[in-house]
């Protein structure tokens, strides 16, 4: 199959709660990056995140293998540094070849948790 998507996408969303209620790791609050590889080739990521009120940090390298899916959770990118919780923050996900990704959120500071998803913009 032929490599689907685009090689640079942008979240200009991203918040991982402090904390969270319920069994861990299944109810960890976190942001998550739904990487697709549809082609034959692996996929390079290089992952940049952007504050409100400081340098960027990154990039954070992930690979993801032909025909194959990452849902790379931003809470576990920890090189070259971890990615604070209680703040704003925005990415830029740059791949080597096409990829998709999909960005989605599980906020369970409360018992009713909460789960969003949305598609990252592409360029």
């Amino acid at each position: 199959m032929e490599h689907l998507g685009k090689r640079k996408w942008v979240i200009a969303e991203g918040y991982i709660p402090k904390y969270g209620n319920g069994k861990e790791p299944e109810f960890t609050s976190h942001e998550t990056a739904c990487i697709l590889n549809t082609g034959e080739e692996k996929a390079e990521i290089k992952i940049t995140i952007f504050f409100s009120d400081r340098e960027p940090a990154g990039p954070y390298k992930v690979e993801v293998g032909a025909k194959r899916t990452l849902h790379l959770r931003f809470n576990q990118l920890k090189d070259p540094e971890e990615i604070p919780k209680g703040t704003d923050y925005s990415s830029v996900i740059e791949s080597s070849v096409p990829v998709v990704v999909q960005h989605s959120r599980l906020d369970s500071r409360q018992a009713e948790n909460a789960l969003l998803s949305t598609m990252a913009y592409s360029e």
